[in-house]
Order: C-alpha cells, then structure tokens, then sequence
C-alpha cells in the first residue's frame, strides 16, 4: 500500500459497536478522560506552545469556557475517547478557551500540513463530521427537525423517524498520459492562477463506475479519449466532504478540444518540464502543493513509479 496523503490515515477506532450504546456515549463525553478538540468553521483549536499540535482539552475546561455541547465521538485510542466540538456560533467560548489554555484557533488546512499525518485524519474527520451535522439541520423527507444519533454518526428526524447518514462524495481525479508527456488543465474558478495547473477532477456521475467517470470527465474537459485507467490512490478532503480517488490513464487520442465554460486551458507538458516545476525550477508551470493528492498522482508520473 502507498503511504496516505494529508487527511488519511486516522489511527481512532471509530467503535462501531459502541455507538449502538446511547448512554455509553453519554457517559463517555461526561467523563474527564476524555479528550475534546473545539472546531470553529473552517479552523480548529491548536497548541503551538509545545509543538504545533491539535489542541485536545478536557471536558472541565470546556465547561468552565461556557460550552455545553457533547460534541461528536470520533472514537477511541488506548482507552480514552474523543470528539470534536463545534463553537463556530460561540465567539465568548472562544475566547475563553484561547485564555484558559494558550491555544490558538488557526486555518485546518494549514495546520493539517503542520501536524503529523494521521492527526490530520483526525482534524479531517471532525471537520467533515460537523460540516454534515451545520448542512442536515431538517430532514430531508418532512422537513423535521433532526436528531444526533451514534455520537453524532447519524441523524434521525424527530417527527418521522427517517434516518440520515453522513455522505461523502466522490470525485475522481486523474492524471493522463502520452509517453513523455502527461495532461494538466485550469479549471474555472479554482486554479485560475497564470502558469498553475493541475491534474483534471471532477465529480462522479450515478450509476457509473470509475473507470467510466475517468474517461467521461477527460472527455468532456479534454475532448480526449482514454485507455489503461489504473487507481493509484486515495485521499479524503474534508471542504468540505469529498473522498478523491486518483487514478492514471493512458491517452488513446491526443488532440485537445477543450470545454470552455469548465476550464481555462488544458495542455500537454514534457516530463522534463514537470520535474523542474515539482523543484519549483520552472517559472513557466506551477503545480498543487504536496497537500494535495493531484501533487502525488504527478509525481508519480513524472518519476516513473506509478
């Protein structure tokens, strides 16, 4: 297996089994074991005191700092729980948290660079957790007011009974190929930067497999036809809910007939070219950062071990 990107690798035991308790969480968010990571919008509570870390506290000073949210289960490691708590509405509580502990709330995706990978598992699952509970107030099939279930692992609405789970959406991301050459584009509205490409991505379809959303969206971005779609690996990016499944293909045409409406420019670049930009030698191509898993499915290329 490939080492995870950012956002993978989470080493919580999620506790399947011990969600089907409702008073077991109970107890378990009560208990002063027990660790909480506060979350505000799109920044979580850091302790860069002693080394930029996610900044755990326990349930006494979440409630001296005036929160009474359980917060969500994330899960368990070595005996001790853990959940994340959203305090985006709640500007005194952030402050007090700030002043009690020294901590700091800053950007996750910066931190989530910072930190060690498998703790940004654990920032990705907090932030990707909250944003669905902030996004599915109401149900869906009434309009009932919806109820955390499983520490916060499902909704149910409280007037029909309907029950909702979290959803991830998926989007295929690839990187395509012709022999010293691979396909990198601009897409409106995110990489509309000079020289800065990347791999093309976009959301899969229903009904369709992978290998048919790699050549679907190639198409229809590119005007070109692929073959030889391989996986390559995986990465979770929790802005705000999405599972990226990188692949590569091989190209089986090459003249390009780009959508306009979707993308800014699309070309072919040299291998050569490439490698000088992931050395940031190139003030011709920029490429994503490491963060990114379009940065790997690149590089991967680029050095021939794909």
């Amino acid at each position: 297996m490939r080492e995870p990107h950012i956002f993978a690798g989470n080493p919580l035991d999620r506790g399947e089994q011990d969600r089907r308790d409702e008073n077991w969480i109970i107890e378990k968010a009560k208990d002063l074991t027990s660790r909480f990571l506060p979350m505000a919008g799109p920044t979580v509570l850091v302790d860069s005191e002693s080394g930029l870390d996610l900044g755990w506290i326990g349930r006494s000073v979440l409630m001296d700092s005036g929160c009474s949210d359980t917060g969500y289960y994330l899960g368990s490691m070595e005996n001790v729980c853990y959940f994340a708590v959203d305090v985006n509405n709640e500007d005194n509580v952030k402050k007090e948290l700030c002043e009690r502990t020294g901590y700091t709330f800053e950007d996750a995706r910066s931190t989530a660079e910072s930190i060690d990978k498998p703790k940004s598992g654990i920032l990705a699952q907090g932030r990707a957790q909250i944003n669905w509970h902030n996004r599915h107030r109401f149900c869906s099939v009434c309009g009932g007011t919806n109820e955390s279930r499983r520490g916060g692992q499902k909704l149910q609405c409280a007037s029909c009974g309907s029950e909702h789970f979290p959803r991830t959406d998926p989007v295929i991301i690839m990187l395509v190929y012709d022999g010293e050459r691979c396909l990198l584009g601009q897409s409106r509205g995110r990489l509309a930067r000079m020289n800065r490409y990347s791999a093309l991505a976009g959301f899969m379809d229903q009904g369709e497999s992978i290998e048919e959303g790699v050549a679907r969206e190639i198409r229809e971005e590119a005007g070109i036809e692929v073959k030889n779609v391989r996986y390559h690996s995986s990465q979770p990016w929790p802005f705000p809910s999405s599972l990226m499944i990188g692949c590569l293909a091989e190209a089986a045409t090459t003249d390009i007939n780009m959508d306009p409406e979707e993308m800014t420019d699309v070309r072919w670049f040299r291998r050569d070219e490439v490698l000088l930009a992931l050395d940031k030698k190139n003030d011709e191509l920029q490429l994503p950062d490491p963060i990114a898993i379009a940065h790997h499915l690149i590089k991967s290329w680029a050095n021939g071990d794909f």
